[in-house]
């Protein structure tokens, strides 16, 4: 048997993710022909098929599934090994695959490339937005370097560092501006406008009002905060969203922003990554530095 190449093998990871030639290569970087002739030349170099190949879609064999399990060891080791050569530089240069969930990218990421820019210009970011348990599942393959959530995470195998508490506000109705902030035994009568499942920042929401996840609710189940701001100002219901999206999801919205009487509903926001990354240190300097765009942004709208 021939020998099998990185490219080869990162291709065939790509395909074996996506499912689909073209967004496989895509994600790549390189034409949709290429990698279908390198996946090519990586079946016979194997001398049977990895994928079984549909009119809109590809599926690992039942070979291709062992296959994959080795292929992502070995290119985690791959990684590691660029992993201890960055981690022998002072501070972090070259690629940062940081992931962040949906209720905080849109409000803190732009602040953290510019703050990193402006500190690390030799870092070249790459972003990852999605729910938390992919980031998770990411993380734990070393597809990712560290991730942006809300904490806790509680799995050993992640060093978890909290970065800043921020509270959970009410979003009303114009309607219902200067009236008094409902608590949260009134808020479980109301028409409670949520996240999709899926969202942790869903499950916060339903653990301050008390109400069980599985309890079925009326209402949107929005795949936005966006989508759920307006929905309220259109008179829909109420919804719950962190004080960082308020500038940003309120500016065009006909809504009031409320907020809850002591003990207020928070979330802590922090950063993780993987125990035995050998750019813990440098991911130190990179949590420090989110820590620092949220102080930022904090003060800022505070003016």
């Amino acid at each position: 048997m021939a020998n099998l190449t990185i490219r080869q093998l990162r291709y065939f990871e790509a395909l074996a993710t996506h499912g689909h030639f073209g967004r496989a290569a895509e994600a790549c970087a390189v034409t949709q022909p290429a990698l279908s002739v390198q996946i090519k030349e990586l079946e016979q170099d194997l001398g049977t098929k990895l994928f079984e190949r549909g009119a809109r879609q590809v599926r690992l064999t039942g070979f291709g599934e062992e296959f994959s399990l080795r292929v992502r060891d070995i290119l985690h080791r791959v990684d590691e090994l660029g992993d201890m050569a960055r981690a022998s530089h002072d501070k972090m240069v070259g690629r940062l695959r940081l992931g962040v969930i949906p209720t905080i990218a849109p409000y803190l990421l732009p602040r953290i490339i510019a703050n990193l820019s402006q500190s690390h210009q030799e870092l070249d970011v790459h972003v990852r937005e999605t729910l938390t348990p992919r980031l998770v599942q990411e993380l734990t393959e070393g597809r990712l370097d560290a991730a942006i959530v809300a904490l806790p995470i509680s799995d050993p195998a992640f060093t978890e560092v909290a970065l800043f508490t921020e509270n959970m506000v009410l979003v009303r109705s114009d309607a219902d501006a200067g009236t008094p902030v409902p608590d949260k035994e009134a808020l479980r009568e109301m028409r409670l406008l949520l996240l999709e499942e899926g969202h942790c920042f869903r499950d916060q929401a339903l653990s301050f009002c008390n109400i069980p996840s599985s309890l079925p609710q009326e209402g949107l189940d929005g795949s936005s905060l966006s989508t759920l701001v307006q929905m309220v100002g259109a008179g829909i219901g109420v919804t719950l969203i962190p004080e960082m999206a308020v500038p940003v999801e309120t500016r065009s919205a006909s809504v009031c922003v409320g907020h809850f009487r002591n003990p207020q509903p928070t979330r802590t926001v922090g950063m993780i990554w993987r125990r035995t990354s050998p750019l813990a240190d440098h991911l130190q300097q990179v949590a420090d530095i989110v820590q620092q765009s949220a102080n930022d942004l904090r003060a800022e709208e505070n003016i």
